[in-house]
């Protein structure tokens, strides 16, 4: 599967133009998903220094991406900065609908092909109140 993959507030939290603390798991997801055969893709609205310095973040957390901002490693974008839609089976960023779930949501919802309904109402089902037994006069 193609997944790009959001910076800010989806990999670290948001403290753009510097890079803020890692969310709890994003690192090792990201990992476990390229273990996995996954193609990442990073995706993000940084450019020149402050991208290379978002990869080089990430590299050092050992998540080494397919490529950056393109489709493809040898992809050159058209005009200066410019930059199509990627091509991707899933993103992962903090602008969905709804917001971003836990990192460990994200790889249950990818590694058993289940949508954010289904999760959600696993996680209804477990927590709903038991029902007491009534007595005579309830």
């Amino acid at each position: 599967m193609i997944i790009a993959v959001d910076f800010d507030g989806t990999i670290v939290e948001h403290e753009y133009p510097m890079i803020g603390e890692e969310l709890p798991f994003a690192t090792s997801t990201l990992r476990m998903l390229a273990d996995q055969n996954h193609r990442l893709i990073l995706w993000t609205v940084r450019r020149g220094r402050l991208l290379d310095e978002a990869v080089e973040w990430c590299r050092k957390r050992g998540v080494e991406f397919y490529a950056v901002n393109k489709n493809f490693p040898e992809e050159q974008p058209e005009g200066d900065d410019c930059f199509g839609k990627i091509n991707a089976d899933l993103f992962i960023d903090d602008r969905n609908l709804g917001g971003l779930p836990d990192w460990g949501v994200i790889y249950k919802m990818i590694c058993e092909k289940k949508q954010w309904s289904d999760i959600y109402n696993e996680r209804s089902e477990n927590e709903k109140p038991k029902r007491k037994k009534k007595g005579w006069f309830w």
